[in-house]
């Protein structure tokens, strides 16, 4: 983990962002106290996911086609505050 100052960050930010691709944490610090911890985001999968991944694992519950309460819909469309 890098601890760097907003200053320096700023100064030299393509060069922390080097190091972030590799693996690297980033604790950014204001005065020398910690305010933020700087990462890689996750990339996304280069293959989709297949369909019918959670098959015989979740089963979609009798209740879910049925007929929402008036109320419920009412708070949908706004009608009630």
């Amino acid at each position: 983990m890098i601890k760097v100052n907003i200053h320096e960050a700023k100064t030299h930010l393509s060069q922390y962002l080097v190091e972030l691709e590799q693996g690297e944490t980033i604790l950014l610090c204001k005065r020398n106290h910690p305010i933020a911890e700087i990462h890689l985001v996750p990339q996304k999968p280069a293959e989709p996911r297949p369909i019918g991944l959670a098959k015989k694992v979740f089963k979609v519950p009798a209740s879910f086609f049925e007929e929402l309460p008036k109320e419920v819909i009412a708070l949908f469309q706004g009608e009630v505050s």
